[in-house]
């Protein structure tokens, strides 16, 4: 469950999260982006100003390191969609310069050997197709028409061979499957558990991977190299096409997949690291016997190696991520940050000898450097995250956001330590948009530890007034509160309204070190409910925060902290928010599909007697709800499997029989996370509507 917010401050890729591909009109996107008069005039950050706004997805160098390509997705409410349009940025500077129109979207840019070339997967035939494009803007052309589309692709480095992943029937699920003779029955049929899966119900459908060559023209349907397998690659359910990757040489296609199906798929994190060679079409695992999470390989400039991010514990989803090297000759393993004590990500090859990746530290995301003999460099610094890189040589390039700045697309000098922003997309934004001071708070909890917390204050803040102020509690549970962008839970949305944010890195964060991190598990009633405490009353203490008007909001984690709270907040709050949070843990473990996870955090099933089990289902939100005195909105998503919908129903329906104030808001298309722009606005205007109506 941890990545359900991790991904917050990349909003504009959450299209990759579906297994289908949707077909799109061709009709252009109207674009909505200019502040109204009225709206320069308030000079605040409003949800619909922050739908004006482009979000600018990963981005790739070219071959001579000259000129960046990525996408920017811009929305329209009217329309209620958005459309990713490709671009190409110099890297000493300039404007960019659109290379594609509104008329579909555009995704996994990838540049070809010498540059003269840019591939990407666009809808505007109709389904998601491989295209190309010169950096001129000139020679548009689709290379592929694969029935049904491809959900994600990747060109060879010679340009030879292409992989892509495209959605198959593989088992028969569905009843008009088994009983041939009745082709309009509507019945799902299972015989295992993960009948559901984050938003969707398992009908036999998974993605694949295919092969196929390309002679510079056209792609034609390739090989299926899963054939017949009853899972997926990439993985669900994010689907993350950074898990497959090809070789230098084109030889080899390196692939994560979790071969397993039913009840042992639902207990496990066993992912491995699987090596497809080409000519020969045999498969090897190259992680075998590693029972974690690995995933994410890429192969070395000599296709000698090939590194990975590996999770040794089995079941334990918020582990180390280890950057881990094996060569492919030997076998041998190298466990690169064995004495670094925090998770890497966006793994590249800098040479045979040395990586460079993303690490979370204290709650921001910085750029490191790692030789294969274990000595790690951080390159960065500074309250900020950098959600992406890309590296030829010398030259750096990288997405990087703020709580207080969407992500830009930044030139970064390792050498020099200095950096220079390139793109300016929302210019026109900030230039009317006054943002809220950030305050970086060390707080001292109650176990005699320093917590970072993120104090963010309105604008034009006063400190001779005093302000309503809000209790942040983050999801995951194992996800960084960072100095990072959020299209959705944004804190200087909710201090342009007028609302003081404290947003605590409590226990069971990642960023502080593994220690940190692990406390959560098996003690969700305990130390970190505490440290939210101390955060809220080390805040509360200030002239400027008003201890008569404070409410406490969160969701999927957060949620259930809510819910928590609500149950022993001893009159701190007077109003709450839950979306999504988990209410009785009894029924979730039941109701929810990835078993590992309430096994390894509660401590066991419900009728376990583990003690640590016993203690987590005795210290359930619903067995304090009797306490619950104070009015609370209740959201959820009718498309939510990983926290069902039926949580948030039970919380509504204990709410009301005891004539608490309450409110629920149910998205009948919408899962864990709200995504579309017309929801969104309506699940802005319920969550500002509640808290206006009882802090103000």
């Amino acid at each position: 469950m941890k990545k359900l917010l991790t991904l917050l401050s990349i909003a504009a890729m959450v299209v990759a999260c579906n297994t289908k591909t949707e077909e799109t009109a061709s009709e252009s996107l109207k674009l909505d982006t200019q502040m109204t008069s009225e709206e320069i005039s308030a000079g605040v950050l409003t949800p619909r100003v922050m739908w004006r706004m482009g979000r600018i997805g990963n981005g790739q160098l070219s071959p001579d390191g000259e000129k960046v390509a990525y996408t920017t997705t811009y929305y329209n409410v009217e329309q209620n969609r958005g459309v990713a349009s490709l671009y190409v940025q110099p890297v000493k500077g300039g404007e960019p310069k659109q290379l594609t129109d509104f008329s579909g979207s555009e995704s996994d840019v990838q540049w070809n050997k010498d540059g003269s070339k840019i591939f990407f997967l666009s809808t505007r035939s109709g389904n998601a197709q491989i295209w190309s494009i010169a950096p001129d803007g000139t020679a548009l052309v689709q290379h592929s028409n694969i029935e049904g589309g491809v959900n994600g692709f990747g060109i060879s480095p010679d340009g030879k061979n292409v992989w892509y992943a495209k959605t198959v029937h593989v088992a028969p699920r569905k009843s008009k499957d088994i009983y041939t003779d009745l082709p309009e029955s509507k019945a799902l049929i299972y015989d295992d558990l993960m009948a559901r899966h984050w938003d969707y119900w398992d009908e036999g459908d998974y993605s694949h991977i295919f092969v196929t060559t390309f002679d510079g023209v056209s792609i034609p349907a390739g090989k299926d190299i899963m054939e017949g397998e009853a899972w997926d690659a990439p993985m669900a359910p994010y689907f993350d096409n950074a898990e497959i990757s090809w070789s230098n040489s084109g030889k080899l296609l390196a692939y994560t997949c979790k071969k397993m199906a039913g009840s042992e798929y639902a207990f496990s994190t066993d992912s491995d690291i699987f090596v497809y060679d080409v000519e020969s079409g045999e498969t090897k695992n190259i992680t075998k016997g590693m029972l974690g999470y690995d995933k994410y390989p890429v192969f070395s400039p000599n296709d000698s190696k090939i590194a990975f991010t590996s999770m040794e514990r089995p079941g334990n989803e918020a582990d180390k991520d280890r950057l881990m090297v094996v060569d492919l000759e030997t076998g041998e393993k190298t466990y690169v940050t064995r004495d670094f004590d925090y998770n890497a990500g966006n793994i590249r090859w800098n040479d045979e000898q040395a990586l460079t990746f993303i690490a979370p530290i204290e709650a921001t995301h910085q750029i490191c450097n790692a030789t294969l003999d274990g000595r790690v460099q951080v390159l960065t610094s500074g309250d900020h995250d950098y959600v992406w890189f890309d590296r030829k040589n010398d030259v750096v390039v990288a997405g990087r956001n703020t709580i207080s700045q969407a992500t830009e697309i930044y030139k970064v000098d390792l050498n020099k330590r200095s950096v220079e922003q390139l793109s300016f997309v929302n210019k026109h934004i900030y230039d009317n948009v006054k943002m809220g001071e950030v305050q970086k708070r060390w707080v001292k909890t109650s176990d005699g530890k320093q917590m970072l917390v993120w104090v963010i204050l309105p604008p034009n803040f006063d400190a001779s007034k005093k302000y309503p102020t809000l209790l942040y509690c983050e999801g995951g549970p194992q996800s960084v509160v960072s100095n990072g962008w959020s299209y959705r839970w944004n804190f200087q949305l909710m201090a342009a309204q007028g609302y003081i944010v404290v947003a605590p890195n409590r226990r069971g964060l990642p960023s502080f070190g593994q220690e940190w991190l692990d406390q959560i598990s098996g003690d969700y009633s305990g130390q970190n409910i505490r440290d939210y405490l101390a955060a809220i009353d080390d805040v509360a203490k200030e002239p400027w925060a008003d201890e008569d008007r404070m409410g406490c909001v969160g969701a999927s984690y957060g949620g259930y902290s809510t819910f928590y709270l609500a149950g022993h907040h001893e009159k701190r709050f007077k109003a709450f928010i839950a979306h999504c949070g988990m209410f009785n843990f009894e029924s979730f473990y039941t109701q929810t599909e990835e078993l590992w996870f309430p096994t390894r955090d509660l401590g066991g099933a419900p009728w376990s007697n583990d003690p640590i089990a016993k203690r987590s289902y005795a210290n359930s939100p619903h067995k304090a709800a009797k306490n619950w005195d104070t009015p609370i909105l209740i959201i959820t998503g009718m498309k939510d499997f990983r926290i069902p919908y039926t949580q948030s129903l039970e919380a509504f329906t204990t709410a009301r029989a005891q004539g608490i104030e309450s409110k629920l808001v149910a998205f009948e298309n919408e899962a864990h996370q709200v995504f579309k722009p017309q929801n969104n606005l309506v699940w802005n205007s319920e969550f500002f509507g509640w808290l206006d109506k009882y802090l103000k």
